[in-house]
């Protein structure tokens, strides 16, 4: 975990002057320099289809894929405070609907196929239409009551980048999307059960992409060059870690919202279906360097390596801290609270309701958890009584994760945490969006089968 310790040990107080910088176009290599892909508040078309597509380089099959656009590993872009307008169009057998992960706006855009809007028939097209608050990297993928797994398992997700009005100046923007694929032998996809079938972990891949790309991806940037890392996991089940190797690298947002700057725990990272982080890197003053950013899954794969090539960059100023979100709390009313317990627990197969919170498996006709009015401070108590880490993610909101032995909580927001087995975590928010909101697991098996409830705010 991000302890409040190891933040404030990085945090740094050096302040910098901020500029727009241009969007890079020194990487060779690149396996996503952030461009931008549309014009704000143009109607973007984005289209759900199958692309297929060889995952691995030595299939004999291509693999049954869907993507947006046609392609794997999209990053789109607007502009903080300008209007995003997506024309979503099904092309797929299965219905759909879009949630993007961590945007606070509005409940009738969250894209809760069943919950917030009826979920989109193949053949059949919505408009999204929101203004994002805030500036982040949040995921956009497939969120129907009973039927995100397979469409995320086929690869529909992508990236939307807020960009801050004025963002710190780095020589490469990269957006990485990083997924698993559950592969048969000669490539193709593995067959796709039902979700009260799965094993309880969920559909864990065998073969590891970013950007829908073979790993290790090389980037060679000039020696000197701050990268700005916008990390992701489009997972369907699979939590890992993070390491960055040879490296040293400032994380400077978490699930999209600033978080001061700090160096992580040996220099390593939780990273849980749903999670995004924000980082910066300055590369090595030398030629030839070399850098890696490797997944702790067995004795560790490398993702991306880094190496430096060309003619030096000149010195930059210290790594500086994003700009905090004035439009997120300073503190909460602890004492004013709404409190609820949410007890996560896990019954056998065929069970009739595998994954419960609170006894019930989630159901939009059933009461909310909590329904409170808006402005109300709110903190649950969230027990994973399981013997499985439980990935969990608030819809519509940023939350606190509050200190297990004093009214303190961490310096940062989060929209998605993990509770470890058998522990109890506890966040505080205050609900200030009105509507109805998940709160649900990002294991995308678990979900279908039941691990959510919803909040509902007046």
């Amino acid at each position: 975990m991000i302890t409040r310790r190891t933040a404030s040990a990085g945090l740094t107080v050096t302040l910098m002057g901020l500029c727009r910088p241009g969007w890079a176009q020194n990487a060779k290599t690149s396996p996503d320099a952030l461009e931008p892909k549309f014009g704000n508040g143009l109607l973007l078309p984005l289209t759900a289809r199958p692309s297929p597509k060889m995952l691995r380089p030595d299939a004999a099959r291509e693999a049954d894929i869907w993507a947006f656009n046609g392609r794997l590993g999209e990053a789109l872009q607007v502009k903080q405070g300008s209007e995003a307008r997506f024309l979503f169009k099904n092309e797929t057998s299965l219905p759909l609907s879009l949630h993007f992960q961590g945007v606070r706006g509005l409940n009738a855009m969250d894209g809760v196929g069943g919950l917030t809007q009826k979920p989109i028939a193949p053949g059949e097209s919505f408009t999204y239409v929101f203004t994002p608050p805030d500036a982040g990297t949040f995921l956009i993928r497939p969120c129907v009551l009973g039927g995100s797994a397979e469409p995320l398992g086929r690869g529909l997700s992508a990236l939307l980048v807020v960009e801050e009005r004025n963002p710190p100046p780095v020589d490469l923007d990269l957006a990485l999307l990083i997924d698993d694929w559950r592969l048969d032998d000669n490539g193709s996809l593995a067959p796709f059960e039902p979700a009260t079938r799965e094993s309880p972990v969920g559909r864990l891949g065998n073969w590891l992409s970013v950007n829908g790309k073979s790993v290790p991806q090389r980037i060679e940037a000039a020696p000197g060059s701050r990268l700005r890392l916008r990390l992701a996991n489009a997972c369907n089940a699979r939590a890992m870690r993070l390491r960055f190797d040879g490296l040293r690298p400032s994380v400077i947002a978490v699930d999209g919202q600033p978080t001061g700057t700090f160096e992580p725990l040996r220099a390593s990272l939780p990273f849980a279906p749903g999670t995004r982080y924000d980082i910066l890197v300055d590369l090595p003053a030398d030629v030839g360097a070399r850098g890696t950013l490797t997944a702790l899954i067995g004795d560790g794969i490398a993702l991306v390596e880094l190496v430096t090539a060309g003619e030096p960059r000149p010195a930059r100023p210290a790594i500086a801290p994003l700009p905090l979100n004035d439009k997120l709390p300073i503190a909460i009313e602890l004492q004013k609270a709404t409190r609820k317990d949410a007890i996560i627990k896990h019954a056998p197969e065929f069970s009739g309701a595998p994954w419960t919170i609170n006894g019930a498996a989630g159901d939009p006709a059933s009461a909310p958890l909590v329904k409170v009015k808006r402005g109300t401070p709110v903190v649950l108590a969230l027990t994973n009584q399981t013997s499985f880490v439980q990935p969990i993610h608030l819809h519509g909101h940023a939350f606190r994760l509050l200190h297990a032995l004093d009214d303190g909580w961490e310096p940062y927001f989060l929209d998605t945490l993990q509770i470890p087995e058998n522990r109890t975590s506890r966040i505080a928010f205050i609900a200030d969006n009105p509507g109805k909101w998940l709160l649900a697991s990002t294991v995308m098996e678990r979900f279908d089968a039941g691990l959510w409830t919803w909040i509902e705010v007046s």
